[in-house]
């Protein structure tokens, strides 16, 4: 269900969003224009794309535009609203809170608004986690903190069970779930059991990862964030590399499956010299390993530092025991960290030279900072959006943006596969550019310094 395969053959693909019954009631927001719900934003964005589905007579696959509707389902008076954070800390979650609960208050009279705490087990009465009342005073100053005031936890819960909860124990009929994949395949549950008692409750999530793997969706709130923490780390790792003889920084940073945050945040820094992700095999012996890439760098081409970053989940093939799993069901990743800082000093040892490592693991660092600027406005649109999206009686959606523009998104397309980094696409190519890695890896670069070189060049 990748944005190419639906591109290429759209009539497989109902790209609609569900809804729990026909909105009728005027809605009271003010000052703020409303969006059709026959106003749609085109996936095809190349001219090519779309002239060749234009020939071909089919339909232009397309997402709904986000925004307030000028007819609501839920009647604001009665609406009783849960919010729920799930799955690993993200930096952003309480500025999302906080604008859900704001926007349900101020734009719609809501003031039915509870917390589920500690994520899908708030909804499970055995753990006998009771919901905290959110109000526009209680979430005030939350954003200045990271992490999430509700809690969370990973794992699904029986959907019977908290669909009990939802309409037996808090009578609610709007459910946010913030979080990411494991989030979303749980929220996934939930909607088919409401569907099964025909429950008019709807379920609306907000994209949460800070790997920024989610399908479809342009960019997921924290990243940016976690991006720029990571960047600034890197730098720091090229200060230690650089204070040292044949000095190695490395740092390890997250990323499951997908190497966004190594990628970015090496284009960010501007000192990486090795960017390693999983989408890319990891070889370290042979003539185009990494072993001998260190080798051209450090006596080749005479530099007396480097910096690499490794993204967590590259390399893990070079591990001979399988990986257990996580409460979510997510792999958990071998530690690629110290397996590289074995194995670089055992090959250094046995060519006999001097290697100094300096390791950097800063993965719980930069998930449980609080906003920056750039995500503390993204959470804020998000957040007003899904609730948008919720009155208006929509349900089985993810609030995205794609291409610029705020789209819901039907919740299975999210999570039908993982976003990976296109290794002939531009970001790739950019951190090839920046880091000069191939240079290393396969030996294509000047046998001698170019003429004229100082020895002040050698900084890099």
């Amino acid at each position: 269900m990748n944005l190419n395969e639906i591109c290429a053959h759209p009539k497989e693909y109902n790209l609609n969003v569900s809804s729990i019954g026909k909105p009728e009631l005027e809605s009271p927001v003010k000052n703020q224009a409303f969006v059709d719900e026959n106003s749609r934003v085109s996936l095809a964005t190349e001219i090519v794309q779309i002239e060749s589905l234009m020939h071909r007579k089919e339909e232009i696959p397309s997402l709904e535009i986000a925004g307030p509707r000028k007819k609501l389902f839920h009647d604001p008076v009665q609406t009783r609203v849960a919010i729920v954070t799930c799955g690993g800390l993200c930096p952003g979650l309480n500025n999302v809170i906080k604008g859900l609960v704001e926007v349900l208050a101020y734009d719609y009279g809501v003031r039915q608004i509870f917390g589920i705490r500690y994520g899908y087990q708030g909804l499970n009465p055995h753990y006998g986690l009771s919901p905290v009342n959110l109000t526009v005073k209680g979430v005030d100053d939350i954003h200045e903190a990271g992490g999430t005031v509700l809690g969370s936890s990973r794992g699904g819960q029986d959907p019977k069970v908290m669909v009990d909860t939802l309409m037996q124990r808090l009578n609610v009929n709007i459910l946010f779930c913030v979080g990411g994949d494991g989030t979303l395949r749980g929220a996934q549950d939930i909607v088919k059991e409401i569907t099964k008692r025909k429950a008019p409750i709807s379920v609306v999530c907000i994209p949460k990862t800070i790997d920024n793997d989610l399908n479809l969706i342009d960019r997921t709130f924290g990243f940016d964030t976690c991006v720029q923490s990571a960047a600034e780390i890197i730098k720091s790792a090229h200060v230690e590399a650089n204070g040292i003889p044949n000095g190695l920084g490395l740092v390890k940073i997250m990323g499951r499956d997908s190497g966004f945050i190594a990628a970015h945040a090496s284009l960010a820094s501007s000192v990486t010299n090795f960017c390693l992700i999983p989408e890319v095999p990891l070889v370290l012996e042979g003539h185009d390993g990494l072993f001998k890439a260190l080798d051209r760098r450090f006596f080749k081409h005479r530099k007396d530092h480097a910096v690499m970053v490794v993204a967590e989940g590259a390399g893990q093939d070079l591990f001979n025991t399988a990986a257990a799993k996580d409460a979510s069901g997510n792999v958990l990743k071998h530690d690629i960290g110290h397996f590289l800082v074995d194995k670089i000093a055992e090959h250094f040892k046995k060519i006999g030279k001097v290697i100094n490592i300096k390791y950097i693991d800063p993965s719980y660092i930069i998930r449980s900072i609080p906003a920056n600027s750039s995500d503390a406005i993204f959470c804020f649109q998000l957040a007003e959006n899904a609730v948008h999206a919720a009155m208006a009686g929509q349900t089985d959606l993810v609030i995205g943006s794609i291409n610029g523009t705020f789209v819901l998104v039907p919740l299975a397309y999210v999570i039908s596969e993982r976003k990976k980094i296109d290794t002939e696409g531009a970001l790739w190519h950019a951190v090839i550019g920046s880091t000069r890695q191939n240079d290393y890896f396969f030996d294509n670069s000047f046998e001698n310094e170019l003429p004229g070189r100082s020895a002040a060049m050698d900084w890099e």
